[in-house]
């Protein structure tokens, strides 16, 4: 671990740069970073990395051959031309230290009716030391803490002496598929550090995640002979319902699993977005239900989406119409496997102490019921892969915010781990 008298330079650099570290947070949450629209945050962050001094990769989606990667995603309604990914570089010269990728993710989901929170969602407000705005917390802060780490060993004079990436990646929210086309470009590293904010916890493990698209069909007549037709938004419950009772099932097979037995109901279902009907007197031609499901470490994707599919044949099998016009199952978005980051890593090892140093206590753990990007890093391409980051409320609902006095000093924290995993030395003249 870093000595104390290098562990109070890196706190007096956060310190000294923290009201720079609120303002570059507050910008970051200003962003609209929605699906499809993140592009002019990445192209501000890639100047500001570039600025820094780091070699500054900026690429798309399309640019890269994602398909028949481990992991990738199917990906629908958005355009890869315009997914920004930068990947920023500092190579050590003549490495003698480990290296090490931060990832964090800028995408944001929607933030529903702005009328419905307290502060406007994309003008990020400081009230009792949180700051207020969607993506705030999930994961803006965490991208913050990650720059701002970095910062402060250079404001201290100090240069890793092993390689150093830094990530700011989308589709995390989607498909997983922008952490992804790291990986497929080349970029390793020794160790993986993507700070979400898990209250400064290590998440132990996380479940898998698939999503999916219900199209029902249904005959449209006038609502006035509606016995007659069939409504296809109806039809679409039978199947929400059949999928209700697949999940309770699911749960209670959890209750075997060894690291997800100790959490009531691991595996959620959430049928997210439903979209049906041309006419108010009509019964609908149609009706789309996008779905997302979770599923256990270890479970064979493959399995999991023929029971899905197997679920929805057999709840049309029980209708007289949809027996002769089956429902289609659509994969639209994450084809995610769950994680476990077993016990016994340098790198969780480095940071357990890191965390000691800082907090005063033993680093905590959590699991995970939503899903993160360190299976990529850790799954598919063998690296220690450490989720922890800094405390926060209200991802994915109204009033998001993060803490800002656990924003310094998870910075310190990772500066910290920064220095004693790649290892330090005072930079050469320039």
């Amino acid at each position: 671990m870093p000595d104390p008298a290098l562990l109070k330079r890196l706190e007096d650099a956060v310190e000294a740069a923290f009201d720079r570290q609120v303002a570059f947070l507050a910008d970051l949450t200003r962003f609209k970073s929605l699906r499809g629209e993140e592009a002019p945050l990445q192209d501000w962050m890639a100047r500001q990395l570039s600025a820094r001094g780091y070699a500054v990769d900026r690429y798309t989606l399309a640019d890269v051959p994602l398909e028949g990667s481990r992991g990738a995603a199917p990906v629908m309604d958005t355009d890869y031309g315009r997914a920004v990914q930068v990947v920023a570089a500092k190579r050590a010269t003549n490495p003698t230290g480990r290296s090490l990728i931060i990832q964090g993710h800028v995408d944001v989901v929607p933030a529903g009716p702005a009328s419905m929170w307290n502060t406007p969602p994309f003008e990020p407000v400081i009230r009792d030391g949180w700051m207020h705005g969607r993506g705030a917390n999930d994961m803006k802060a965490g991208v913050s803490c990650m720059v701002f780490a970095a910062d402060a060993l250079a404001a201290c004079g100090l240069e890793p002496t092993g390689d150093l990436y830094l990530q700011s990646v989308t589709e995390e929210e989607s498909t997983g598929n922008g952490a992804l086309s790291t990986l497929v470009r080349g970029y390793r590293a020794d160790a993986c550090l993507i700070p979400e904010p898990t209250n400064q916890a290590l998440t132990r493990a996380h479940v898998g995640v698939i999503w999916f698209r219900l199209k029902v069909l249904g005959i449209p007549v006038h609502v006035a002979r509606s016995e007659t037709g069939t409504n296809a938004i109806v039809a679409a419950y039978k199947l929400i319902e059949a999928l209700q009772a697949h999940t309770k099932a699911e749960n209670e097979r959890a209750k075997s699993h060894p690291r997800f037995r100790a959490l009531k109901d691991p595996i959620k279902f959430n049928p997210g977005i439903i979209r049906g009907g041309d006419w108010g007197s009509s019964t609908p031609a149609w009706c789309e239900v996008d779905c997302r499901i979770g599923l256990l470490p270890g479970d064979d994707l493959a399995e999991r989406r023929a029971a899905i599919e197997a679920t929805v044949r057999q709840a049309a099998a029980g209708d007289g119409f949809l027996a002769n016009n089956p429902p289609e199952v659509i994969w639209n978005g994450f084809m995610a496997d769950g994680f476990v980051q077993e016990e016994g890593t340098e790198a969780e090892a480095v940071l357990g102490a890191v965390h000691q140093q800082v907090f005063g206590e033993p680093m905590p753990s959590r699991l995970g019921t939503g899903v993160n990007d360190t299976r990529f890093y850790g799954l598919y391409y063998d690296m220690p892969a450490l989720c922890y980051g800094p405390k926060g409320e209200g991802s994915h609902a109204f009033d998001e915010r993060t803490d800002l006095a656990s924003v310094k000093r998870t910075t310190l924290a990772i500066a910290a781990f920064i220095a004693d995993w790649c290892g330090v030395r005072e930079q050469a003249p320039r």
